[in-house]
């Protein structure tokens, strides 16, 4: 198993992309501790605990500074360590530059940049001490090239690229890589939400000719979390079937 006994958090890992990397992980023997403000987190804990993993679920936004702070504590208190953060958690809040709010400017930030900031600085301290760690963030092929009504998404995931790259600087020396996934259209619940025609054409455009599932998306998050990814670090790992190319 290629997680045997590392201690993974897994952000936004109640559905979709982050289900996915929950369960492969803790198939993979690593014990998950799934962050959350979905209830549903419990009901993949549930499973992945019947299925013979170990995954602990917890309620907590990972905008609430001192919240995750004292989450991340407990889970270094309990299990002596922490190998493995994926920050997966995000939302959009789709609309043209023109008639964005600042509400939904501000909402994107707080999740997708602000939270992935305050989750990998609470844990840095405890890889620090234990000269070992995998941080993987969610960016997207959007943070690459752009994407119509998609200022606020974009530039959170362009920030995530940018932020993993001055890990890898930062904390290189005590054994830590970041690394960044950017994937493209991948069957979640956010994508869901196009409007058929719309949808047709993006899987058009896209040189596979199919739309990614989660799972595809969580082999790379895999990968990196991983030690055969040892000399692995201030990557975007692109997985959009070509598209990005």
């Amino acid at each position: 198993m290629r997680l045997k006994d590392k201690i993974a958090v897994v952000t936004g890992g109640s559905r979709g992309i982050g289900q996915a990397i929950s369960e492969l992980f803790a198939k993979e023997g690593a014990t998950v501790i799934i962050v959350d403000l979905l209830p549903q987190g419990q009901q993949v804990a549930d499973v992945i605990n019947t299925r013979g993993g170990k995954a602990e679920f917890y309620s907590v936004s990972v905008t609430d500074k001192s919240a995750i702070e004292k989450l991340f504590s407990n889970i270094n208190d309990q299990y002596g360590k922490i190998d493995i953060l994926i920050n997966n958690a995000g939302i959009t809040r789709d609309r043209t530059l023109e008639k964005m709010s600042l509400d939904e400017w501000d909402a994107v930030i707080d999740v997708n940049l602000k939270g992935v900031f305050l989750c990998t600085q609470a844990v840095v301290p405890f890889m620090k001490a234990n000269k070992y760690g995998r941080i993987v963030s969610a960016a997207s092929n959007v943070g690459l090239r752009g994407n119509f009504g998609q200022t606020n998404y974009a530039a959170t995931k362009a920030g995530v690229i940018a932020m993993s790259k001055t890990w890898t600087v930062e904390l290189g020396r005590y054994g830590i890589t970041a690394n960044a996934i950017a994937p493209g259209f991948t069957m979640t619940d956010m994508v869901d939400k196009i409007p058929e025609e719309h949808f047709a054409t993006i899987k058009a455009s896209i040189p596979l000719k199919t739309v990614a599932q989660p799972i595809d998306i969580a082999y790379g998050y895999l990968y990196l979390a991983s030690d055969e990814a040892r000399f692995v670090s201030g990557i975007c790992l692109t997985i959009d079937g070509g598209t990005s190319r």
